[in-house]
């Protein structure tokens, strides 16, 4: 499969389909080295993150858990450890579902976790389905940021919790600058270098910037009706994990 070509992430929020197609490549393209260039690029930070994002889900036993843009699957073998009843896994991309089979198999959770094939904007599940839907890092990747949330939204039961795991961007002095500097210089040339892909760890940026983070984000989820939605900043603001309830 071709490497995709450069595009413009405000370009792209205005045009769904074009986005789609262009994350959907990219993340094909870079499926072999995306757990190492996950844990490496942050220098295995995205763990802790991810396990505070179950934690805020509250997720209990019995539970269903909707894992969306899931990739490689890290949230939901997280989210295996609070031995929720179902846990599904959605992506688009599917060499990032076929690592997933991988991860799944060598860890003992086949026949535990179900993975599917779709968009985070048109989910194949009924309404009212699922205890907790989540997304990390893969919301800003979303071909309609709103559309993908009210999906998420639309199959949560009533009093259901949603947790979005997503970069932001710290705002005081000098994490500000470090990050800036590392996440716009440094780890492109990393990526480009370990993953062979020219565009991806360039648009990974280019998005984390175009990403309406913070107070930004949590006016969306107000917008769409969700109810105590709240944040917690993540390694002085590096990420940030939001919650809301339908």
């Amino acid at each position: 499969m071709g490497k995709p070509d450069t595009l413009d992430p405000v370009d792209l929020k205005r045009d769904t389909a074009e986005k789609n197609r262009y994350v959907r490549q990219m993340f094909n393209g870079i499926s072999r080295r995306y757990d190492f260039l996950n844990h490496f690029l942050s220098a295995g930070i995205d763990r802790r993150w991810r396990k505070r994002a179950i934690a805020i889900s509250h997720l209990a036993e019995g539970n269903s858990f909707l894992d969306i843009a899931c990739g490689t699957g890290d949230l939901s073998v997280e989210a295996s450890r609070a031995k929720p009843a179902r846990i599904v896994g959605v992506d688009f991309a599917e060499n990032m579902l076929r690592g997933f089979a991988v991860k799944k198999k060598r860890l003992g959770l086949d026949g535990k976790v179900e993975m599917v094939q779709a968009s985070a904007e048109e989910l194949p599940f009924s309404d009212g389905t699922f205890d907790v839907t989540a997304v990390a890092f893969g919301a800003r990747n979303f071909g309609d940021l709103r559309k993908g949330l009210m999906e998420m939204k639309r199959v949560l039961k009533t009093g259901g919790k949603i947790v979005v795991l997503e970069f932001s961007k710290p705002k005081r002095f000098p994490v500000k600058q470090i990050y800036f500097f590392y996440f716009r210089r440094v780890l492109p040339l990393l990526g480009r270098m370990i993953s062979g892909d020219r565009g991806a760890y360039t648009y990974l940026p280019d998005s984390v910037s175009a990403f309406p983070d913070g107070a930004g984000f949590i006016e969306v989820m107000r917008e769409l009706d969700f109810r105590e939605v709240s944040s917690t900043p993540l390694t002085f603001g590096i990420a940030t994990a939001y919650y809301g309830i339908k």
